[in-house]
């Protein structure tokens, strides 16, 4: 007698939903139009016909992304209400079983351009993680993130968690098909997207080292691209900056660290209150300088000589490989110091008032000492990077010459291991110093500023985050000097 036949088993294709992101809610305004608020704070976003707002309400749960792909007039409207909330960073996409309704993945976007698409895989396709993929806790969460991606991935099914450790190796999409309990290709398709995960060819080998489609990331290390993007503005979605964090946690550290208890030698016999020489008043004078005379702006000629000062070319030579061995490389000599005499550090001039200079944007060529118009960047661009650092100094107005310090990374990381980046910012110090020592000397202000937006200065000049990106900034103009009392 035959068996009887099994069933064959049928496929549960997970769906995918975008919601607001649980710090917003939508509201309607007294003018009929809607917003996204949170405490005092809302975001108008446009009006709508009350069919649209009425399924907009769908966004506190999550709507359907397949909805928004429809072409009746509803459709098209909530599509234009949800890019409006994307490009705000007010959403996240859940993927969930429908059978049971249950979140398997949320994806939070750290990039407000960020949609979620799905890269196609075959069965003969081989995938494995980015070299850069990480997972890890996050409160009572486990996420997983990649300095490369647009969005984080937060994890809600603990088999999908056993999966991404099966792909720490390469794996055929038609074998994860048949030994994977729970296969995903939805989603392993969105973080091939995401550049979480990518595709081996027969010219990849093990995966282990590979350029994953970009040959600038062979020079990075795990930890360093990781510490670039998460250490600066334009692929995170963390608080940055002073946040104050840890007020209600722990109590601050003191201005002065208290004094060891051996014996101390008094050095005051040895020292004078007032400067011995030019370059020690010039050291007690320096201070930063946030408001600057817009009537009186810095000089083109001035400008060239602070740049004189501070970051030309002196000399340059060639060298063999360390302990003769490698090829031959070239080195310069410029005014400040340089792990290596690499010189990695560019600078890029935003200017906004300096006289016989017209506003844009600068490359300064430290080779001729000349500066180079970069026509392609957009006013708003401009306009945007010029905000945020004003905003960053929490000053009245805009620098008259922002100065953008950006790093060639494989100058560094060509040569050096694991402490590429950390020489990349000791460099960026040493130049930030350099600078205030200079324009002190020259009567002029300048402020050091602590973040930078890594997305605009790539959108501003086509080139890769990670190929030349800033690592610093210094607005630089003539400070408004003290009214008088009285």
């Amino acid at each position: 007698m035959r068996a009887p036949r099994k069933k064959p088993t049928k496929t549960i294709v997970p769906v995918l939903a975008v919601r607001l992101n649980g710090f917003f809610s939508l509201q309607i305004q007294a003018d009929g139009g809607i917003a996204a608020a949170v405490d005092d704070y809302s975001v108008n976003l446009g009006y709508y016909s009350a069919v649209a707002m009425d399924r907009a309400q769908d966004l506190t749960t999550g709507l359907q992304l397949a909805f928004l792909a429809g072409k009746s007039t509803v459709a098209r409207e909530v599509d234009v209400l949800v890019r409006r909330l994307a490009r705000h960073g007010l959403l996240e996409y859940r993927l969930f079983s429908p059978r049971g309704a249950q979140d398997l993945v949320v994806i939070e976007p750290q990039i407000p351009e960020y949609w979620p698409q799905r890269a196609r895989l075959g069965n003969a396709d081989t995938v494995v993680l980015s070299r850069f993929a990480y997972l890890r806790r996050r409160g009572n969460d486990m996420v997983l993130e990649s300095p490369r991606a647009g969005a984080l991935f937060r994890i809600c099914d603990p088999a999908i968690a056993a999966t991404l450790a099966e792909l720490s190796r390469p794996q055929k999409i038609s074998g994860l098909r048949r030994h994977t309990g729970r296969f995903n290709l939805e989603l392993l398709e969105l973080l091939l997207d995401s550049q979480i995960l990518f595709k081996l060819d027969a010219k990849m080998g093990d995966g282990l080292r590979v350029n994953e489609g970009d040959g600038n990331l062979v020079l990075w290390d795990f930890h360093d691209l990781v510490f670039h993007t998460r250490s600066t503005e334009g692929r995170q979605a963390n608080p940055l900056g002073g946040a104050f964090a840890y007020a209600d946690v722990v109590s601050p550290l003191p201005a002065v660290r208290p004094s060891w208890s051996g014996k101390k030698i008094d050095l005051e016999t040895f020292s004078t209150r007032e400067p011995t020489s030019a370059f020690a008043k010039l050291l007690h004078e320096r201070h930063s300088t946030r408001d600057f005379d817009d009537e009186h702006p810095i000089t083109l000629a001035e400008l060239a000589r602070f740049l004189d000062m501070t970051a030309r070319v002196l000399s340059q030579w060639t060298s063999g490989g360390d302990f003769g061995a490698g090829p031959e490389l070239a080195y310069s000599t410029r005014p400040y110091p340089a792990a290596g005499s690499a010189y990695e550090l560019e600078l890029y001039l935003t200017v906004a008032n300096c006289e016989g200079l017209a506003q844009g944007l600068y490359h300064y060529d430290a080779g001729g000492h000349a500066l180079v118009a970069i026509g392609d960047a957009s006013a708003q661009h401009l306009q945007a990077l010029s905000a945020a650092a004003q905003f960053a100094m929490d000053a009245a107005g805009p620098a008259q010459v922002l100065i953008t310090i950006a790093a060639r990374f494989g100058r560094i990381s060509w040569k050096y291991s694991a402490i590429a980046y950390s020489l990349i910012l000791k460099d960026v110090g040493t130049l930030i110093q350099t600078f205030y020592l200079a324009a002190t000397d020259m009567g002029l202000g300048g402020c050091a500023i602590g973040s930078i937006n890594i997305d605009l200065f790539a959108k501003m000049t086509g080139i890769e985050f990670h190929v030349e990106g800033p690592v610093g900034q210094f607005a630089l103009g003539r400070g408004r000097k003290a009214e008088a009392p009285g």
